[in-house]
This record gives structure tokens, sequence and C-alpha cells, in this order.
């Protein structure tokens, strides 16, 4: 017998990449491009590019660079990840996921710029919601918890009224920075201390509750 576990939210915040969308190929070809422009270890550096904005992972890597320069490149790096879609598709699960949330409140909330949100979701299929938090919207990256707290705020809820999604370190520090709740998707997940993990979308059943909330079963 499968054991299920619930829980109840008032609001979805949803990271994108890799918990919506897969595009661990793009990002991966991207990185690996930048680690051999600095001498740097690819594999080494694609262990710390998840969840952050480009320009905060490289300043985490190269502590001594001057800013400027990590911004520059970082808006190369999005100019570049925007234009390549190939291999871009949703996570097992993510069209049904996004289609029973449609009617409760929600929001992505992301680190990547909006032109470039909008060519991942565009690429795998999946309908932008209305409310959207990107690199545009905050002035610290994850794993300050600004973005969530953004998402909450632009939808009308508390904090602990939210559950967020996500699937790297730096964007489940964030979530339980803000006092939220968060289902940490796909393997990478469950060693940061999510509230729940899953493999991927497919594990979650939706029922929207009368309130205009709605209540997550979760399959183990």
């Amino acid at each position: 017998m499968t054991a299920t576990r619930t829980l109840t939210a008032r609001a979805l915040l949803l990271d994108m990449d890799s918990t919506i969308v897969n595009s661990e190929a793009v990002v991966e070809r991207c990185w690996r491009r930048w680690a051999a422009e600095q001498g740097m270890d690819a594999d080494e550096v694609l262990k710390v590019v998840h969840g952050r904005q480009g320009w905060a992972t490289m300043a985490a890597l190269l502590p001594d660079r001057p800013m400027e320069q990590n911004l520059e490149d970082n808006r190369l790096m999005l100019e570049q990840e925007t234009a390549d879609t190939d291999g871009v598709v949703p996570v097992p699960g993510a069209p049904a996921f996004m289609t029973a949330i449609a009617a409760v409140p929600h929001a992505l909330v992301t680190s990547a710029s909006v032109p470039l949100a909008e060519a991942r979701m565009g690429a795998a299929g999946l309908p932008m919601p209305g409310v959207r938090i990107t690199a545009e919207s905050v002035s610290a990256s994850k794993p300050d918890p600004e973005g969530f707290l953004k998402g909450a705020a632009e939808l009308g809820f508390a904090p602990e009224d939210c559950l967020v999604f996500e699937d790297s370190e730096a964007g489940i520090q964030a979530g339980l920075a803000a006092g939220m709740r968060v289902v940490g998707v796909g393997d990478r997940a469950a060693a940061f201390g999510p509230t729940v993990q899953v493999d991927d979308l497919t594990q979650l059943r939706v029922e929207p509750l009368p309130d205009g909330g709605v209540r997550l079963h979760i399959a183990a």
C-alpha cells in the first residue's frame, strides 16, 4: 500500500528550472563553456550553479573578481541561455500539475530573467503564471528569501499560507528562510532539508478546496 502525505496551502510559489522545466542540458552547456573560459573544473562549477542568479554563482566561485565583470558575464550568459532551448522539456508531471493549479493562486519565482523564463516556459509548453517574480524583480538572489516573500505579497497571502516548490539548495534555503514549507523536487533536493521531497511532479495530486486554497496529496 502506498503511503500518502497531504499539505494544504492558500497559494503556491513555483521555481522554474529543474522544478517544472527541465533545462539541465542548456545549463550544463553554458556553464561548461564559461568554466573552460575561466580555466575552472566544470564539474565543480556545476555543483553550485543551481538556483542562483548567474552573477551570484560567479561571485561565489571567484570572490576576488570585480562584480562588474560578473554582471557582464551574466548578461552574456542570459543571452546564450535565452537563445538555446534545445532539450528544454517539462519535468515529468508538470503539464498536468500546471493545469490542475490553474484556479489556485500561484506565482513563478525564478532566478531567470523575463526573456529567459518566457523562452523556457514556452519551449516546455507550460502556461506562464500571471504573477511572476524574476531576476528583474529582486535586489538579492536566492538563497535570500526576497523573491518568495515578494511572490507571497503579490498574491496577497502570508508566508505561512504559501507552499514553495524548489529543486536547489539555494532555493530551498530561500523558501525556508521566508517561513514557508517547501516541496523539494528531484533527487538533488532531498539533501537540503525540504518539508517533503518528490522525485518529480507525477507524485502529486492536486485537490482544489472550496475556500480557494489547495490540498496537495503526495505519494511516497
